[in-house]
Order: C-alpha cells, then structure tokens, then sequence
C-alpha cells in the first residue's frame, strides 16, 4: 500500500514538472504567435482611429476603452473556447474558416483600394439626411468598431491556437488567454496613444514650456494627420496581404508557390520578405475583386 502511494505520488510529481515545464515555454510562444498575427494586429491598430474621429475628445478614451473591452470579452469567452472546441471536435474545420475570414479580409481591402481610386459621385442634392445624437452616433460607432474587431480577433486566436496544436490542454489554454490579453492591450493602448497624440502635442506646444519642447509639440500637431492618413493604407495593405496569405496557405499549390519564392530569394531575406508580400497583396486585390463581383451579382438577382 505504501509503495502504490508513494507510485503514485512520483505520478502527480511528474505530471506537474511536465505541466511547469510546458508553460516555462509560454512566453516564447506567445511572442511566436504575435508575429504570426503581425499583420492583423497592425490592420486592426489602423482601422479602431476611425471610429473616434469627429466624436467628442473628451470621450475618445473611453470609446476606445469600450471598444477593447468588449473586444478582450469576445476573445477569452467566445472566440478562444470556439477554437478549441473545433481543434477537438473537427479540427478539419479551422482552415477553411481561417479562409473564410481571410476571404472577408480581401474583401474589405479591396473595397478600400476602391474606395481610394473611384470618383464616381452619385449627389442628387435630395438626400434626407438621419439626424442622430452623439450618443447614438457613439454607440453606432462602438457596434461598428466591435462587428470588424471580432473578424479580426477570430483570425488571431485561430492562428493562436494553431500554434499549439499537440500540446497539452492547459498550454492551450494559457497560450490563447495570454495571447488574447496580450494583443488586446497592446493594439488598444497603442490606439490610445495615436488618439490622444494631438492632444499631447497640443499640452507640450503651450507657453509654459521651453522652446524646443514646443517646437516638439507643435511638430506632433502637424505630423498627426499625416501620419493617421498612411496608417490607413498600411492598414488596407495588411489587410490584402494578411488576408491572401491566410487563403494561399489553405491551397497546396499556392502554399507551394510560397514557399519556393522564399527559397529562391532566401539568400536576400528583405526581398524575399517583400516579394511574398506583393505577391499575396495583388493576389488579395485579385480576390476581393472576384468576391465583390459576385457580391454585386447577388444583390441584383435578388432586389
């Protein structure tokens, strides 16, 4: 009796060495799964400034702070239990979800190129304008800003589980919270700083401090709007690429195609790099361009 105590005591030890060991590795490969998301992270940081603009500034922050909120929510209560739940029960499933939200992605992106190249104006100086408050413009904005979020975030926490596939539940489980917590606050609070940034410009531009501090501040002031201006369309291109890629790796021949421009540039790793980036950009204009078409064609089949 002793030794079946003391057996199964070396039994618990062991599992618990094994589990502190597998979560030991729980930084790196949350710092792993982050550079996979790279480009929806920055996607998702150059499209949450738009949601703000023309609002208030004394409840930009709190916008914001709304928007992480339920955005941390969606990943720990929906998005990252529905992943393991499909990487259980029909891990067969995960990829052509990913292309899925990868297709909207492209889709998203395009409309945007679109948008930036099309001058087609449609005024017939009757249109009924809805008036609003601030507050129902704000929640419109909100409920907006989280239905584009939580694509986003299914993409994230779907790569993340993808990372720790084979491991031990618990690591599952550690990686996706942490990864979720991690991306949410660091794309949130980023977001913070570029909304607030004129706001510190502004404060370090005032008579009470030196020269050349307010030479800084009144450079932030003018810098700002062009710099939210190229986020955008480093945002769309994130958003084409990102998009692309995740579809590419769902299809053997384009994974192939991938992969061997990387081997035959691997000697360059920056060209290399920017040649598959250009690669799945034109190839995720090429997609959204297919789908929008195909979007077009049902809404008049079907008005």
């Amino acid at each position: 009796m002793p030794s079946g105590l003391f057996a199964l005591l070396d039994d618990i030890s062991a599992l618990v060495k094994a589990s502190a060991a597998s979560l030991d590795d729980v930084p790196a490969q949350v710092a792993k799964t982050t550079g996979k998301v790279s480009g929806i992270v920055i996607d998702d940081t150059a499209v949450t400034p738009k949601y703000v603009v023309g609002l208030d500034p004394s409840r930009e922050l709190a916008i914001i702070y709304q928007i992480a909120k339920k955005s941390l929510i969606n990943k720990l209560l929906l998005l990252s239990p529905a992943a393991l739940l499909l990487g259980y029960f029909a891990p067969w499933a995960i990829t052509p979800i990913l292309m899925v939200g990868g297709a909207y992605l492209c889709f998203e992106g395009y409309e945007k190129v679109h948008s930036l190249f099309s001058h087609h104006e449609n005024h017939t100086g009757r249109e009924q304008i809805k008036e609003i408050t601030p507050e129902e413009l704000e929640k419109e904005r909100v409920g907006s800003a989280v239905r584009t979020d939580i694509i986003l975030s299914a993409e994230i926490m779907a790569i993340a589980y993808s990372q720790v596939t084979g491991q031990a539940i618990v690591n599952q489980i550690v990686v996706m919270l942490a990864v979720a917590v991690f991306i949410t606050v660091a794309v949130y609070g980023f977001v913070g700083l570029i909304v607030k940034a004129d706001d510190i410009g502004l404060h370090l531009a005032g008579g009470k401090y030196p020269p050349a501090t307010q030479s800084v501040g009144r450079g932030i002031v003018r810098f700002m709007p062009h710099f939210l201006r190229w986020l955008g369309y480093v945002g769309t291109a994130a958003m084409l690429w990102v998009g692309a890629e995740i579809i590419a790796h769902g299809i053997p021949l384009t994974t192939r195609l991938l992969h061997d421009i990387e081997q035959g540039l691997s000697s360059m790793p920056v060209v290399a790099w920017f040649a598959k980036a250009l690669a799945c950009g034109v190839g995720g204009l090429l997609v959204g361009f297919i789908i929008e078409k195909v979007v077009v064609l049902v809404r008049k089949i079907f008005t």
